[in-house]
């Protein structure tokens, strides 16, 4: 149980704060388009080396501070190259909103995509996360160079870093036909998100390892806290700048500013501990390995006990979303900026931090059936909120229209995480012995796969019903339809019988 809930706090934890993390909250919180040693012996020797002449007490005096740099820790760990890396790597996941708002004012100014072709692209930039198992795969079969990890986080950092550089320089794209430029940045931001996901596997693999291999819990425990609160801490300090900046610069710009978070990953791969293998003796044992892996895999979703459960999480995450006709609104209609919008996306982030602690203190104790029926049920009426201001019902009653914004978000940001996180548990407490990393991320590969479903399912009903960048008659009617589909997994909560009557402090019990 620990390796599972070591998955589950890697992923809840770029879940949190990355641009491109897919998983989103249905239901309750849907609305979010806009708004993861040999070191110390050598400073030893060098140390030594330098004092060799100096009197007794100096030597005295550089051997407590050499035992010091040993025994300095963070979150019960000691601090080393590999600790500060996963730090930063968490941290950048994190970060990588900055270039958010960005991404949806390049595709609606400068390429001129209306509300229906906006939200269909936003959902293809999630089809790289629907195929994580195959990173995985191929970071644990295929060493590049050698190497199993820090390879493939240097490759990924790479070729991220050079996508946003692109997507950062006007130049290149100055006289290009609309048609290639809206390919070429098809292509470019796709890129990025594959290697933001490839990154994020990666990192899980390191983080996992790390866990199993550890015989102290509060190893485990700090490593877990480690990734969330670094992935946490650079989505609310992107979340401001993305919209801040957007006042001072332009998008190119922005793009260009955060393709320096990627190269970073790069650089700080250097520091991650990974033996060199022999990739000549990997080549059988990998498809050896897959092959086991993937009859595993099989065996286990042929399971009823599983496969009922994973068809519910699918119907879960794949309702539509009104999201990006409601960004148009809110830019078009109300005349809202990106520094506003940045606000927004600060209140919210540090709204969900809020229900992740409301979800740890009196909801662990819940049947995770009756969180997620009970979800359902609140997020119909409270998904009808934005209705009032595309009706301008808000300002008849005295209510400002950023007021209401702002509460609206806050309430959903924060009932959307308690909503959230009993999803991940349940999808560990699925994994049986063997095969629990790999279907994990099979498991979270088929929810980001119906968020794209559901985005794709939104996108279409803005089509039909006509909502433009300056038409919001069919507004109202669209956000009812998809709040409306928030309560249509209900009729389909059987398939969580057995599997979903336990909480998750009774989950940790069976460990």
């Amino acid at each position: 149980m620990r390796r599972k809930l070591a998955l589950i706090a890697v992923i809840s934890s770029a879940h949190l704060a990355h641009s491109f993390v897919p998983i989103k909250h249905r239901g309750l919180g849907r609305r979010r388009l806009f708004l993861q040693s040999s070191e110390d012996s050598s400073t030893t020797t060098s140390l030594v080396d330098v004092s060799s002449d100096l009197k007794d007490s100096t030597i005295t005096n550089s051997d407590d501070v050499i035992q010091e740099a040993r025994t300095s820790t963070i979150l019960g760990m000691p601090i080393t190259p590999e600790i500060v890396a996963i730090a930063t790597i968490y941290f950048v996941e994190g970060a990588l909103g900055l270039a958010r708002l960005a991404q949806t004012y390049l595709l609606k100014d400068e390429l001129h995509l209306g509300p229906a072709e906006l939200s269909a692209l936003s959902g293809l930039f999630v089809l790289p996360w629907t195929i994580k198992p195959v990173y995985g795969f191929l970071s644990d079969g295929f060493p590049l160079f050698g190497f199993r990890r820090k390879s493939y986080l240097v490759l990924a950092g790479l070729l991220g870093g050079s996508a946003y550089t692109i997507l950062g320089y006007s130049g290149f794209w100055e006289g290009l036909p609309t048609s290639t430029s809206i390919t070429g940045t098809l292509v470019a931001l796709l890129v990025a998100s594959g290697c933001i996901a490839m990154a994020d596997v990666v990192a899980d693999g390191i983080v996992v390892a790390k866990t199993r291999e550890s015989k102290d819990p509060a190893i485990a425990g700090g490593l877990q806290s480690l990734c969330w609160g670094s992935a946490a801490t650079g989505g609310l300090i992107s979340a401001y700048f993305s919209g801040s900046l957007l006042e001072v610069m332009t998008v190119r710009q922005v793009f260009a500013i955060t393709a320096v978070l990627p190269f970073l990953v790069a650089l700080i791969a250097f520091g991650v501990e990974d033996k060199r293998v022999d990739p000549s003796r990997q080549k059988d044992n990998f498809i050896q390995g897959v092959k086991v892996q993937v009859e595993a895999l099989w065996g286990a979703l042929s399971q009823k006990a599983i496969w009922r459960p994973a068809l519910f999480l699918f119907l879960w995450q794949a309702t539509p979303t009104a999201d990006g006709a409601f960004f148009f609104f809110l830019s078009n209609d109300l005349g809202l900026g990106p520094e506003f919008l940045g606000r927004v996306r600060l209140v919210t982030a540090a709204a969900s931090l809020g229900g992740v602690w409301l979800y740890n203190q009196y909801l662990k104790t819940v049947k995770i059936k009756d969180i997620l029926f009970w979800s359902a049920v609140a997020s119909f009426p409270l998904g009808l909120i934005p209705m009032l201001l595309v009706t301008h019902v808000n300002r008849g009653v005295g209510i400002p229209d950023t007021a209401l914004i702002y509460g609206d978000d806050v309430i959903l940001a924060a009932l959307g995480e308690m909503a959230f996180l009993p999803t991940l548990v349940l999808a560990a407490r699925l994994c049986p012995p063997g095969v629990e990393a790999v279907l994990f991320a099979t498991l979270m590969s088929i929810f980001n796969g119906a968020g794209t479903v559901g985005t794709e399912i939104g996108a279409l009903l803005t089509k039909v019903l006509g909502v433009t960048e300056n038409d919001f008659t069919n507004l109202a009617p669209l956000i009812f339809l998809c709040s409306l589909s928030s309560i249509f997994p209900l009729p389909f909560i059987g398939l969580l019988d057995e599997v979903g009557d336990l909480s998750e402090k009774e989950i940790e019990g069976e460990s």
